[in-house]
């Protein structure tokens, strides 16, 4: 309404100044004030008008849709740091009142349904397509990249590095449509692999498996790759929370040289390992480093022994400002690049030689692609993967 007002003064302006203009033309001659000149001057005033209300709409929109992409990740964040805990609460809270037959009811269901993340939960297209996720994408901008055709025919473990402080490269490409995985990669079913924590929590494992998500852990994994046909595709966040515990911007590493356990699974079912690195994965919040042997480490260890992740004290930008601090990520580039599947053979009782040595293909070829790419992505080319 602002916006029209605002052009109809303009134009109001315009016919002001076209009289004007007209009143000191005709002390100069009756022919040039009977001609068109305030015709001529409206005219210009009502483009001019046009074009500002243009602009303001644009501007407008633009903004608004700024607005948009911060809130659909502050959901993301939000539901990822405290949404299991809330409708715990909250159903809790409900059992405690007038409706407390819906609580009974739902964990009633709960447990006869305990068992569907370890079959690859319910996946949802309605929820891997919804628009924000789209503005999700755009904030930051989030980009995959397919390097190489994969078959079909095959099942596949994706290594997906670096964890960063969420992996939030790793929800938006795998488990939503919004950089079109599923176009990219026909016929590949995408499950990405967190804490089987997660899906303890009411509600919110219903969240986590509509887009694809499920537990990992070994009886997952062998159910999805050995009685749900070919073509799935798991992504494993290979550094984990120890990995996360290094995760600052300009810092180029994984943890990786201990890591065996994804390959060992890759062997005993034939499936082919695919390497993947996301390029401004550490780049999206800043957080506190404690040093070895410090007491804040020791802490972020124990929780990681017992619990399974690691509490990190990080930042981003506010959620109004960029100039503040707050949960919101940094509006960053992350791009991340699907690698070079690695032929894997079936092996049902692999050797640690066997092991080692796809292990060490795989790092090789994590490497590679680090090395091969990184210029493009706004890194020098002296930079080099640091593989702990």
């Amino acid at each position: 309404m602002k916006t029209l007002i605002a052009a109809y003064s303009g134009v109001l302006r315009g016919e002001r100044r076209a009289k004007a203009d007209l009143s000191q033309r005709s002390h100069r001659g009756p022919s040039l004030s009977r001609e068109g000149s305030g015709r001529w001057g409206t005219g210009s005033s009502i483009l001019s008008a046009l074009q500002d209300l243009f602009s303001v709409t644009w501007i407008n929109r633009s903004k608004v849709e700024k607005q948009l992409q911060v809130i659909s990740v502050l959901q993301w964040v939000l539901s990822f740091l405290v949404m299991g805990v809330a409708c715990s609460a909250i159903l809790m809270y409900i059992f405690c009142t007038d409706c407390w037959l819906i609580a009974v009811l739902y964990f009633t269901w709960l447990v006869f349904d305990w068992n569907t993340p370890k079959k690859g939960g319910r996946r949802s297209q309605w929820v891997r397509n919804w628009a924000v996720w789209r503005y999700f994408r755009d904030y930051f901008p989030i980009q995959l990249v397919k390097t190489h055709n994969l078959p079909t025919t095959r099942n596949y473990i994706f290594g997906y590095h670096p964890h960063g402080i969420m992996g939030l490269g790793a929800f938006c490409n795998f488990s939503t449509e919004a950089t079109e995985v599923s176009k990219k990669f026909p016929g590949i079913r995408p499950y990405l692999a967190t804490l089987a924590g997660n899906f303890r929590m009411p509600v919110l494992r219903e969240y986590l498996m509509s887009g694809g998500i499920c537990p990992v852990n070994r009886d997952t994994i062998d159910y999805l790759l050995s009685k749900n046909g070919s073509g799935n595709a798991i992504i494993i966040v290979v550094g984990g929370a120890a990995e996360s515990l290094s995760s600052m911007p300009g810092k180029n590493a994984v943890t990786l040289r201990n890591r065996k356990g994804f390959v060992k699974l890759a062997l005993r079912h034939g499936a082919d390992l695919v390497p993947i690195y996301s390029f401004g994965e550490n780049e999206v919040y800043k957080q506190v480093i404690f040093e070895e042997g410090s007491w804040g480490r020791w802490v972020q260890k124990k929780f990681q022994k017992y619990i399974g992740f690691a509490p990190c004290i990080f930042h981003g930008r506010g959620l109004f400002s960029s100039d503040t601090w707050g949960l919101v990520p940094y509006s960053k580039p992350i791009t991340t690049v699907v690698g070079e599947p690695i032929t894997i053979p079936k092996l049902e009782h692999p050797t640690q030689q066997d092991i080692d040595l796809y292990h060490t293909m795989y790092m090789e070829a994590l490497v590679k692609l680090f090395d091969k790419h990184k210029t493009k992505f706004g890194l020098p080319e002296t930079e080099v993967l640091e593989v702990n």
